[in-house]
Parts: C-alpha cells; structure tokens; sequence
C-alpha cells in the first residue's frame, strides 16, 4: 500500500468511475484497476462489486475509504503541523457561502495576507452543506457558512457575527411596513437551498404571509439588482461588512423578532493546522467588527 494509491482509491470514490479516476490522477485506466486490484490482493477484502458495469464501492469499501481520507489528510499535514508558529506559509483552501464574498471575505484576507504574506488562501464559494461535505471528503481545510442545524461531532464551530435578516426595497420606496410590502409586491425568494433560504421560508409561514414569488436567486448583488430595477422585495441577511460600493435600495428592518442568521467558521476537529485556522478566526472576527466571544464562539460538535 502507499499514500498513491489511497489518493486513487479516494478519486474513485469521488469521481465515480475507474476512467475519470484515472484522469484526475493523472494515470492510466489500466494503472487504476491495477491498483485497486493490489490492494484487494494486500488487505484480503473485495473493496469493489464489479458484477455491475460500473464496479461500486462495497460497503467495506466505503468504510476503508473514510479511513483513507484521514491518513491521506494527516500525510498532507506532516509539514504543515511542524512548522513554526511564526512561519505560517503554504496553501489553504477556504470555502465561503456568497453572501461573504462582496464584504467580509475580502477584507479579511486582505488583513491575513498583510499579516502572513507567505500563507496562501484559495477561496472557494458554496452553499454551506456542500461545504461542509467538502471538508469532510477533505477537499477544504475550512469554511465560512450559515451555521446549520445541526453541526458534525467531527466538526468544530467557531462563531464570527450574528446578521439580522431585513426586507430590500426599491430606493424611494415610501412604505417601512415590511409585512405590507412583502403581501403587495412581487418577492425575490432567496435560494431555498440554502441555510438562509430556509430560514427566511420559515419565518414566512411562522408569520402566515403569503408572498408573490417571482424569482429565486443566490447571490446577495444579483438580489440587490433585481430589488433596484424595481422586480420586486426579497428579505436577505444585514452584512456585518457592507461592499464598499453598495447598490442603492432600502433596507427595512423586519422587526424585533426577526431571524438573525448566524455566521462561523467550520472545520474538523482533527485537522492539523489549527495554527492557521486560529488566525483565519482572529482576521475575520476583527473584519466583522468584534472581538468579542459570540454566544456560540469555540463550541465543539453536536448541534
């Protein structure tokens, strides 16, 4: 066995087929099934059901290929973890949901990338389950999301700000009722898909309102652009970092009792660059303007 052919085993898992494992590592389909093959023949087990045209992961399979994840992940770390704490350098893959990416995101890395300009940040935009997924197949070292439902026992959550939701509306809108606009203008639904998505839906039923979906979007500046050609209202999170350049609309507060969506940073638990995760925390908590522990800030698994 070697690291090489975990990495394969790993890209079959996740490409689906033998070829386009085989593309993704850059070896032959024959250098592939050679290696699956050894390492059947090494461990004594049948990793793949090849009765089927397309061989698929047994459920034995499936178990060695988390267990591989996690050694391959330590091997990567073996430097990394080493390294002085006064030398934080290399690449680090950081996802963020979009809402993030027109103000706090930027700001942040640009103070990270002041402070350790050998350290080296891919961002990489999502929604925030796929994120999470991507940092459990190891894929991402880390994520900015909507804190979900429900957090991983793997995982560890650290709390970055809290943003309030609040109803857009066309510059020169005279109403501040949010109830009255929502029920009399069309909405610019926010992808359901997402963590914020759901809430907003949420609170729509919880409220009994019944609104005039015309579209449904992702991004908070396509949103916003919508919301000032005057298409409609739409109800999306109060950015702890406004962009610098924002599009000029109305933002009506929902009320007291309106939904805060909270966001934070994820990571499991195990991973070995904690030093470098712990300045990714201090940047963004001092980006979004606290400093302060939130009321979920450092809370570790579980829900």
């Amino acid at each position: 066995m070697s690291i090489r052919m975990l990495r394969t085993l790993i890209a079959v898992d996740e490409h689906k087929t033998f070829s386009a494992a085989a593309e993704a590592v850059h070896v032959t389909h024959a250098a592939v099934s050679q290696q699956m093959r050894a390492l059947e023949d090494e461990w004594q087990i049948t990793l793949f059901d090849r009765a089927k045209r397309t061989p698929a992961l047994t459920p034995m399979g499936r178990a060695i290929v988390a267990k591989a994840r996690e050694v391959v992940r330590a091997y990567d770390n073996i430097v990394p973890s080493v390294i002085s704490a006064d030398a934080l350098q290399g690449d680090i893959s950081l996802g963020a949901v979009p809402t993030t990416l027109t103000g706090l995101v930027p700001v942040a890395m640009s103070r990270l990338k002041h402070a350790f300009p050998e350290l080296h940040v891919q961002v990489h935009p999502g929604l925030t389950t796929p994120l999470m997924s991507q940092i459990e197949r190891g894929t991402l070292d880390v994520a900015l999301v909507s804190r979900p439902p429900v957090i991983p026992p793997a995982f560890d959550y650290r709390h970055i700000a809290d943003e309030p939701l609040q109803l857009l509306a066309a510059k020169g809108t005279t109403c501040d009722d949010p109830l009255e606009l929502l029920a009399s203008r069309p909405f610019i639904r926010f992808n359901r898909d997402a963590v914020v998505g759901q809430m907003i839906e949420g609170w729509l039923q919880g409220k009994g309102i019944r609104v005039q979906e015309s579209m449904e979007l992702d991004g908070l500046e396509a949103i916003s652009s919508m919301v000032y050609a005057n298409l409609g209202v739409s109800i999306v999170p109060s950015s702890c970092v406004p962009p610098h350049n924002p599009i000029p609309i109305e933002r009506i507060p929902l009320g007291s009792d309106a939904p805060v969506r909270q966001l934070g940073l994820v990571y499991r638990r195990d991973s070995l660059r904690l030093r470098v995760l712990e300045e990714i925390e201090t940047v963004l908590l001092d980006s979004a303007g606290t400093d302060m522990p939130g009321p979920e800030r450092h809370q570790t698994g579980g829900a």
